[in-house]
This record gives structure tokens, C-alpha cells and sequence, in this order.
């Protein structure tokens, strides 16, 4: 009797322990993502790959076949979704790794047709510490962090028919520590990250420019394209000449004299 006793204390024993570490597991693996978002304007997607090295303390190394990066929103134009979640830690060929950086690329529309967009970067950081406090970001008492980037529009003309084009340019923007000279940028720890949510939010600048500003001329309704040498001159910088004036084509086939009004 004493036996079948001692025998059941020693099965409660191991079911405690064993529902004790079931418990861990799980508790380790709700713990091991966080959530990436975006707030974007209308129009302005992204894509995002997400690259992981061995974990600090680690000496085991990983080919870069056997870890490849994660990459969300990789058919961004047909399949899109505006968050992911991303793991912390994972195991590829039993060598232990952390979450490296984030690197995004931002795609703007600003036309119909499948090639009326333009791309800019921005980039997540993650280390175990950082030297420099003032450059790390925190998050709010909801769990979420928020970076931020401005994006400005550059327009320009290609080809003898001058279609009017642009180009997307974004930058670091952000309060309460030192905006980089870079595209937008966000450091974090590694402890910072369970069960938190990083959002990237992205701003529009208040006015376009041109990429060539030496080929426009602003006025009060807009910007007028220089002539140059002629519709053969694929630069057609003003040089001086502020009298002459080319006509050009917006993305959509309007014929227009001035921009963004096209008609004076």
C-alpha cells in the first residue's frame, strides 16, 4: 500500500513538473514575436525583409541558404497586408538566432498604369544594447512604438515626348532624439521587443520639387519645364533661359504646360 502511494506522489510529481514546463514552453513562445505595422498614406505600400544572425554568446554560424531572410508584402502590388508578425529567436540547423533588421522598401502610386511608382527605403534595427540611448526608441504604455519618415515627391520628364515622372524620396523624421540624414530609422533592444508592436508611420512633405531643379522654374501657379536644346535634350537645363518653355505629358497621357495645375 505504502508503495502504490509513494508511487502515485511520484506520477502527481512528474505531471506537475511536466505541466510546469509545457507552460514554459508556451509562455517562451508567446513571448518570442512582436508586431510590425505601418500608418500610410493613401496609395503607399511597403515590403519588408526580415534578417537574422546567431544569437550573442553563440560561435555557431548558419550558410545563407539555410537562412534565408523572411520577406512580407513581397508581391506588394497584388497581395498586401499592412502588418506582420515577426519572430525574436529562431533555430535554423540547430544554431540558435536573433532578429537583425528590418529593411523596407516604401512603394508610392502616383498614376494608374503598373509602373506609376516610386520607391524609397527605411530600416528597423535590433541589438542587444545600445551605446548611445539617445538613439534608441521606446514604446507608449499600450505597447506600441512609433518611428517616423517623410516622404516627399520629385518630378522630372523622360524621354523626347517629356512624360512627366517622379521619383519617391523619404528621410528620418523624428521627435524626441536626432533624426538621421538617412532614410527613416528605428533602434530597439532585444528586450524591448515580446509582445510589443513597431509601427512606421509615414508623413507627406507639404510641396513637391523637381529632381532637376536647374530644368524647372517655379512660379506663382507652378513649375514650368525649361525648353533647353530642344525635345532632343534629355537634360534641358534653364541655363539662364527662363523664357523658353517646353510643354510635357502627365503619366496618364494630359498634355500640360505648367505643374501640378497643367493648364495656366
Amino acid at each position: 500500500m505504502a508503495m502504490v502511494m509513494r508511487r502515485s506522489v511520484v506520477y502527481v510529481i512528474l505531471i506537475i513538473l511536466g505541466c510546469g514546463i509545457a507552460a514554459s514552453i508556451w509562455y517562451a513562445r508567446k513571448q518570442n514575436t512582436f508586431m510590425f505595422t505601418v500608418d500610410m498614406p493613401p496609395g503607399f505600400k511597403y515590403k519588408a525583409a526580415v534578417y537574422y544572425v546567431p544569437a550573442p554568446g553563440e560561435t555557431c554560424t548558419v550558410a545563407t541558404k539555410d537562412n534565408l531572410a523572411p520577406t512580407f508584402n513581397y508581391r506588394w502590388w497584388q497581395d498586401y497586408k499592412p502588418d506582420f508578425k515577426v519572430p525574436i529567436y529562431r533555430t535554423r540547423n540547430g544554431c540558435p538566432l536573433v532578429v537583425k533588421n528590418i529593411r523596407l522598401d516604401i512603394y508610392g502610386m502616383y498614376g494608374k498604369s503598373w509602373d506609376d511608382f516610386g520607391r524609397s527605403g527605411a530600416q528597423v534595427v535590433f541589438k542587444k544594447e545600445l551605446s548611445d540611448e539617445i538613439h534608441r526608441e521606446f514604446f507608449d504604455a499600450s505597447g506600441v512604438s512609433t518611428f517616423t519618415g517623410e516622404c516627399e515627391w520629385w518630378f522630372r520628364t523622360s524621354g523626347k515626348t517629356r512624360v512627366l515622372r517622379k521619383l519617391l524620396n523619404c528621410k528620418d523624421l523624428n521627435q524626441g532624439r536626432p533624426s538621421s540624414r538617412g532614410v527613416p530609422i528605428a533602434a530597439y533592444t532585444f528586450d524591448q521587443l515580446a509582445n510589443k508592436t513597431i509601427k512606421m508611420k509615414v508623413v507627406m512633405a507639404k510641396e513637391e520639387t523637381p529632381y532637376y531643379k536647374r530644368a524647372w522654374v517655379k512660379f506663382e501657379d507652378g513649375w514650368k519645364r525649361c525648353m533647353g536644346e530642344g525635345f532632343e535634350d534629355q537634360h534641358a537645363f534653364c541655363d539662364g533661359n527662363e523664357k523658353d518653355f517646353s510643354h510635357f505629358i502627365m503619366s496618364d497621357g494630359t498634355p500640360c504646360t505648367i505643374y501640378p495645375g497643367c493648364t495656366e
